[in-house]
């Protein structure tokens, strides 16, 4: 009986244990900014931000797209998605149960931290 309950605690662990899924936040700060150093109003997945500032986006596997409106600014930035390093080093060390883990919750995406929106 003991033997059971503790290898499906085990079990029950390994399942659930993911570096990125402990380690990274559900969202991942993002600084804008504009490359003429003035303010620019824009969008991010629908949530408003003012530049120079920090938007947080919820990682997904999907890359996101900085929308403007402002004059003689790019209409739409792309932030390109990418796979955390700490995902890495949990299929080395967690195995496969590890990275399903972050590749089910989405924390094993990151975004740049610093986004420019090309401006004149």
């Amino acid at each position: 009986m003991k033997k059971t309950v503790l290898t499906s605690l085990c079990i029950a662990t390994a399942i659930l244990s993911g570096c990125a899924s402990i380690l990274n936040e559900k969202t991942q700060p993002i600084n804008v900014s504009a490359s003429n150093g003035k303010a620019v109003d824009g969008t991010i997945d629908g949530q408003a931000f003012k530049t120079p500032g920090i938007v947080n986006v919820t990682r997904e596997n999907k890359n996101k797209i900085v929308l403007t409106n402002a004059e003689g600014c790019a209409k739409e930035t792309s932030v390109e998605k990418s796979v955390d390093g700490k995902f890495f080093i949990n299929i080395l060390s967690g195995g496969v149960f590890g990275s399903s883990t972050d590749y089910g919750t989405d924390k094993m995406w990151r975004y740049s931290e610093n986004v420019v929106i090309s401006c004149k």
